[in-house]
């Protein structure tokens, strides 16, 4: 079983940063991808950004430039560099675990808002 526990989120200021983590736990195989998606009220959940067990990352067009996300300690813990944060940004911030045969972990998210 793997436990996935997001922390970072909050309040902050349009053009302020943020940095979110995702700290895993439990049975975790190397050849994994992990993500960060994004659900805003009314919304369906996308993705935001992705880094595979080969450091490929992947992100969103609206995020290109502003986020980064990054792994230490084999994927245990990935984070998510948030920079000159937008309204549209608003959004609870969900981790997600995926192996290649599909299985998938999520966790409970984090809230991100940001306003003035």
């Amino acid at each position: 079983q793997v436990q996935l526990v997001e922390s970072g989120g909050g309040l902050v200021q349009p053009g302020g940063s943020l940095r979110l983590s995702c700290a895993a736990s439990g049975r975790i195989f190397s050849i994994s991808t992990m993500g960060w998606y994004r659900q805003a009220p009314g919304k369906q959940r996308d993705l935001v950004a992705s880094i595979t067990n080969n450091w490929r990352t992947n992100y969103a067009d609206s995020v290109k430039g502003r986020f980064t996300i990054s792994t230490v300690n084999a994927k245990n813990t990935v984070y998510l560099q948030m920079n000159s944060l937008k309204p549209e940004d608003t959004a609870v911030y969900y981790c997600k675990l995926e192996y290649p045969n599909g299985m998938a972990y999520w966790g409970n998210g984090t809230s991100v808002t940001v306003s003035s």
